[in-house]
C-alpha cells in the first residue's frame, strides 16, 4: 500500500488528486470540530459517555465523535447512506426508475443521483430534528424557543448537505469514493479515543492485561482476515472455441471468470449499520417512559441485545445478496459467452451456463456474507458478554470499514497508475 502511495505521489496528476482529497478531509475534520451554538457541550459529552456501547454510541463512532460534540457535521454521512439504500431498493422495485438507469445511461444516473441528494437532505433534516429533540429532552440546550431550535436544526441539515457535496467532489476530483473516504476519516479519528479507553480500562482494573492483549490480537487478526478475504475469488474456467477465418485460426484460448468472495466490499456492513441506527433516531424524537412497551421495543435495538445482533447479521446477508444480484447478471454473462464462442467446460451454452453461474455466485456470496457476519458480529458478542468492552467492541465494524475502504482506494490508485504507465504495443 505504501509503495502504491509513493508511486502515485510521483505522478503529477495523481499527486494533485491526493492533495485535493487530503484538503477535503481536512475541511471535514475542521467542520467536525465546530460546535453548533446554544448547546452545553460539557454535559453532552458526559451524556454520551454513559451511552457508550449503545446504538447511539455506534452512530457517534461513524460521525467521528461529532454527535458527542454536537458539531455542524454531527449527522455525518448516515442520511446520505440511508437515502442511497432507499433509492437502490426503489430502483429494483419501481420499473420507471429501473428504465431510467438502464435506458437513459449517464443522464439517467445523474437524475438518480439528484433524487438521492434531495432525499439525503430530507433525511438529514429529520435526523437533525430528532437529535434536537434528544438534546432538548435531556436539558442540554439553554434556550428551547422556536428560533433557537430552528437555527440548531437548520445547521445540522446544512452540515449534511455540505458533507454530500464534499463527498461528490472527492469522487469527481480526488481519489476513491467520496462518501466512503469521509466515513473512513471519521472512524479513523476515533481510533486514539478507543485506544485510550482500553488503556484506562486496564489502568483502572476494569479489564485485565490478558483481555487487553487478546483484544489487540483479535483486531490485528481481523485486519489480516479482511485483507485475505478481500483478495479471495472463485475462478470459473472458460474455453473459447477455435474458428477459421480465411487462412487464420482464431480462439482456442482458455481464461476464467473471477467471482470475488467479498464482491460487495463493506457496503453491506455500512447499509446494515445505517438501518439499525433508525430506531435510535426515532427514539431521540420521542419521550420514552421506562418500563413501557415502547421502551422494551427500543431496548431490543441496543447493540448488546441478542435481537440486535441477529437482525444486524440478517441484514448483512440480505445486502450481500442484493449487491451480488446488482453486480452480476448470470443470463447476460451466459449470452455474451455464447456470442463470442466461449463456454464453460461441462456445460452447454445458454440456460445451463447461466444456471451454473447463478449457483456458483450464490455459494460464493454466502461465504462472503458469513465472513462479513463474523467480522462485524463477533465484536458485538464480545461487548454483550463483557460490558466494560462495549466501546471497544464497536471497533470490529469500524476496522472492517476502514480496511475495506483503504483497500478499495489503493486498488483505484493501482489501476490509475497502470493506465498511466502502460507502454502499449508500439514501444
Amino acid at each position: 500500500m505504501f509503495e502504491t502511495l509513493k508511486a502515485a505521489w510521483q505522478v503529477p496528476e495523481l499527486k494533485k488528486k491526493l492533495l485535493y482529497t487530503a484538503f477535503i478531509i481536512l475541511l471535514f475534520r475542521l467542520g467536525s470540530s465546530i460546535p453548533v451554538p446554544y448547546i452545553d457541550i460539557a454535559q453532552l459529552s458526559t451524556y454520551f459517555d454513559s451511552m457508550s456501547g449503545t446504538a447511539l454510541g455506534l452512530m457517534n463512532v461513524f460521525s467521528g465523535g461529532g454527535l458527542s460534540r454536537a458539531t455542524i457535521f454531527a449527522m455525518s454521512v448516515t442520511p446520505y447512506i440511508n437515502a442511497s439504500i432507499i433509492i437502490q431498493l426503489l430502483t429494483v422495485a419501481i420499473p420507471a426508475l429501473e428504465r431510467m438507469v438502464r435506458e437513459e445511461g449517464e443522464e439517467g444516473q445523474k437524475k438518480i443521483s439528484a433524487i438521492t441528494r434531495y432525499l439525503g437532505v430530507a433525511l438529514g433534516l429529520l435526523q437533525g430534528y430528532s437529535y434536537y429533540v434528544l438534546l432538548r429532552s435531556n436539558n442540554l440546550i439553554a434556550q428551547t424557543d422556536f428560533w433557537h431550535g430552528f437555527v440548531i436544526v437548520l445547521t445540522f441539515t446544512a452540515g449534511t448537505a455540505l458533507i454530500m457535496y464534499m463527498g461528490e467532489q472527492i469522487s469527481k476530483n480526488g481519489v476513491g469514493n467520496g462518501i466512503s473516504i469521509l466515513l473512513f476519516a471519521g472512524i479513523v479519528s476515533r481510533g486514539p479515543a478507543m485506544a485510550s479507553t482500553l488503556v484506562e480500562l486496564v489502568r483502572d482494573g476494569g479489564v485485565s492485561y490478558f483481555v487487553a492483549a487478546l483484544t489487540i490480537i483479535v483486531a490485528l487478526a481481523i485486519v489480516v482476515f479482511v485483507v485475505f478475504i478481500s483478495d479471495a475469488e472463485r475462478r470459473i474456467p472458460i474455453q473459447y472455441a477455435k474458428r477459421v477465418v480465411g487462412r487464420k485460426m482464431y480462439g482456442g484460448q482458455s481464461t476464467h471468470l473471477p467471482i470475488k468472495v467479498n464482491a460487495s466490499g463493506v457496503m453491506p456492513i455500512i447499509f446494515a449499520a445505517s438501518i439499525m441506527s433508525l430506531p435510535s433516531t426515532i427514539k431521540m424524537m420521542t419521550n420514552v417512559k421506562a418500563g413501557g412497551v415502547a421502551s422494551f421495543i427500543f431496548n431490543l435495538f441496543e447493540t448488546t441485545n441478542p435481537f440486535y445482533i441477529i437482525v444486524y447479521i440478517a441484514l448483512i446477508f440480505m445486502f450481500s445478496y442484493f449487491y451480488a444480484a446488482i453486480q452480476f447478471n448470470p443470463i447476460e454473462i451466459a449470452n455474451n459467452l455464447k456470442k463470442n464462442g466461449g463456454f464453460i467446460p461441462g456445460f452447454r451454452p445458454g440456460r445451463p451456463t447461466s444456471d451454473f453461474i447463478s449457483k456458483a455466485l450464490g455459494k460464493v456470496t454466502f461465504l462472503g456474507a458469513i465472513f462479513l457476519s463474523i467480522v462485524a458480529g463477533v465484536p458485538l458478542v464480545v461487548g454483550a458478554l463483557n460490558s466494560s468492552l462495549n466501546n471497544v467492541a464497536l471497533g470490529g465494524t469500524s476496522v472492517l470499514i476502514v480496511v475495506g475502504v483503504a483497500l478499495e482506494t489503493v486498488r483505484q490508485l493501482e489501476s490509475q497508475l497502470m493506465m498511466r504507465n502502460y507502454k502499449g504495443f508500439l514501444e
